[in-house]
């Protein structure tokens, strides 16, 4: 049987070249990346409508904040979301006191965050995202984002000093740096051999929480542990108003980052101030950012925290991200 040819009209042709040449200016823009990157959002406890509507509009997996108390209603949870082609990748456990001065709070920060590893276990996600403690409050006058210049002890990750010249009005806020430090490295030390039993990962995120303010301190404090098993999960946002560009921090940190949490921050046209906004809509560079995860070789996800947009746009934001543009 002689085939039917259909000869094109001129308005087929023209949005046929139309679609060609936007194909071809999409992909002659995007740059060529060696790393793979999946997308990601926080949710609570694992609900259908929630998941199905994730996956409709192009997420790969979530991190999941609530901690389940058994092992059988965790599982069942997990069972849900790989049921519609997600995973959930990590868990977030969020604030700790591990420098607090009573002993009682921080044993209760401890049992939470094991509470926290075996969720992760439960829900094959590979880690948990922990913020170790903070220090704040009216009582501990500290530099405002764009004056620190800090120096410290590459060994013990002790401050000196955090701005130049006279430090004495800091003195206090440079103590409490020094024992969270102590603190978070002896209780984080204790949790290793429970992550490494559950096959998980101990993720060290910083969330305005005060301490490791620029990127070779955050560096120092989450190399010193020297394993495995314990990483650092940036957040991109978190890290915007102490005006070192978010390429740079992941330059610094390198294989150490395991996770990747994205939100944007738009600083005042004085740098001295700034919001949380939505990805691409604040200071950073992403393609710079983008580039530096390739640079580093981050395979792995990012994480969207965040709210307020329909679920397809973020995903669009996303994957503008990962596409570097």
């Amino acid at each position: 049987m002689k085939p039917t040819v259909h000869t094109p009209s001129r308005r087929q042709f023209l949005v046929s070249a139309g679609a060609a040449s936007l194909s071809l200016f999409s992909s002659t823009n995007a740059a060529t990346f060696k790393t793979v990157i999946k997308k990601a959002k926080i949710i609570g406890k694992p609900e259908e409508t929630a998941l199905r509507e994730l996956k409709e509009a192009g997420f790969d997996g979530v991190e999941v904040s609530h901690l389940f108390d058994e092992e059988t209603e965790a599982k069942k949870a997990r069972e849900l979301v790989e049921s519609m082609g997600l995973k959930v990748h990590s868990v977030l456990r969020g604030w700790a006191e591990f420098n607090s001065d009573d002993p009682g709070q921080v044993a209760a920060s401890y049992a939470v965050t094991e509470k926290a590893l075996r969720t992760a276990n439960w829900l094959g996600a590979e880690t948990i995202l922990l913020v170790p403690c903070r220090v704040g409050g009216p009582t501990v006058k500290m530099p405002d984002p764009w004056d620190f210049d800090i120096e410290f002890d590459e060994k013990t990750g002790h401050v000196s000093r955090v701005v130049k010249g006279d430090n004495t009005p800091f003195a206090r806020y440079i103590g409490l740096q020094n024992k969270s430090t102590d603190g978070s490295k002896e209780q984080v030390t204790k949790l290793i051999p429970l992550a490494e039993k559950l096959n998980v990962i101990i993720g060290l995120e910083n969330v305005w929480n005060n301490l490791w303010v620029r990127p070779d301190l955050y560096k120092n404090f989450v190399a010193s542990f020297n394993h495995p098993f314990v990483k650092a999960y940036y957040d991109v946002g978190n890290h915007v108003k102490y005006l070192v560009p978010v390429h740079d921090w992941i330059h610094t940190l390198g294989g150490l980052i395991k996770k990747i949490h994205i939100k944007d921050y738009a600083l005042a046209p004085d740098n001295h101030s700034g919001k949380f906004v939505h990805p691409r809509d604040g200071s950073i560079d992403w393609p710079k950012m983008r580039q530096a995860l390739d640079d580093v070789g981050y395979n792995g996800w990012i994480t969207l925290e965040d709210g307020g947009l329909p679920l397809p746009e973020f995903n669009d934001r996303l994957n503008k991200i990962i596409e570097g543009v």
